[in-house]
């Protein structure tokens, strides 16, 4: 059962590729700046318990892929190749239950407004589907969150014979970058505004 829920855990934070699992059309920008990791929320901003791994530079994978989503294909979602640098970073708690994550991507003009237009796209045609006999499913609790700057999603895996996995997704866009910040449910929505203020913050 852990090994299970974890795998849900990666898909419904969308699949964590490395580089070598994009294709060519996914990626043209072979030059890709390395990114500037000061954007990056600390372990402090997340909570007391919180552990924060290393910056990873370079281009990330997109925070929404859902490849195991039947009305997903990745093709029909262009912004992703147009990113000119990416910034990551995973946070874990003490007790070893589910990491948080956040990345930091800069577009190329134009394309990090059309970045949100595929994350809303995704977040239509894969609202709810099942993978391993769970019920994986998005909600946006808020599509102008902070006035406006950004998108509040919840997402949850549903299974019968245990409780519901949540994780909240916040994604912020500032000009050409946005941010996605991936938390598991803390209990409560406070925490996730606060949360989401430090990395609007991280911003400028």
């Amino acid at each position: 059962m852990p090994a299970v829920m974890s795998a849900l855990m990666v898909l419904a934070a969308g699949c964590h590729r490395g580089a070598s699992g994009v294709g060519p059309d996914e990626v043209h920008t072979t030059n890709a700046e390395r990114g500037d990791p000061s954007p990056l929320l600390g372990a402090g901003d997340l909570g007391a318990d919180w552990h924060e791994d290393d910056a990873r530079t370079g281009l990330a994978s997109w925070p929404w892929e859902q490849d195991s989503c039947p009305h997903y294909k990745s093709s029909d979602y262009p912004a992703k190749s147009h990113r000119r640098a990416a910034v990551e970073r995973y946070y874990r708690l003490s007790d070893g239950s589910s990491p948080a994550h956040h990345v930091v991507e800069t577009y190329e003009p134009g394309w990090a407004e059309r970045n949100v237009e595929d994350v809303r796209r995704v977040l239509l045609r894969c609202a709810s589907y099942p993978v391993l006999g769970s019920q994986v499913s998005f909600d946006v609790v808020d599509p102008h969150y902070l006035e406006g700057a950004g998108m509040l999603v919840r997402g949850r895996i549903a299974r019968a014979d245990t409780p519901n996995t949540v994780t909240y997704f916040v994604m912020l866009r500032r000009g050409e970058t946005v941010s996605t910040v991936r938390l598991p449910d803390p209990g409560s929505q406070v925490v996730v505004h606060q949360i989401a203020a430090r990395a609007a913050a991280r911003l400028g």
